[in-house]
């Protein structure tokens, strides 16, 4: 197996595990046989193993590859969609304006308030 060049936090290392199992139970749920997944996907039963484990050597695209012979390829661009502390960090550097702004009313000479 090849080392990636960087050190992952325990807390990445168990969500990619816990990734890896779900791809697995759902492999499973669907009565699909490591061998039809590996050739609909493309890729080797070791690649399978290491997905299948969440190990992080693993390019994203093979991860895809076998959501998608899963039938979950739509679950991806549910990733990072509802970025909560990202908008609360953007609203916190808002620029908050400590009066209304001024407006320049023309009123014509006939016109009354």
């Amino acid at each position: 197996m090849r080392e990636s060049g960087h050190t992952l936090l325990p807390k990445t290392k168990k969500a990619l595990a816990t990734f890896g199992e779900n791809l697995r139970l759902a492999r499973l749920r669907r009565n699909l046989s490591r061998k039809m997944v590996i050739e609909r996907a493309g890729i080797s039963g070791g690649t399978l193993s290491r997905i299948e484990k969440g190990e992080p050597s693993v390019a994203i695209g093979a991860y895809l590859q076998v959501m998608f012979v899963l039938g979950m390829e739509e679950e991806i661009t549910k990733l990072a969609h509802d970025d909560v502390m990202g908008r609360k960090i953007q609203d916190l550097q808002m620029v908050t304006r400590k009066r209304a702004p001024k407006r320049n009313l023309k009123i014509k000479p006939d016109e009354h308030l």
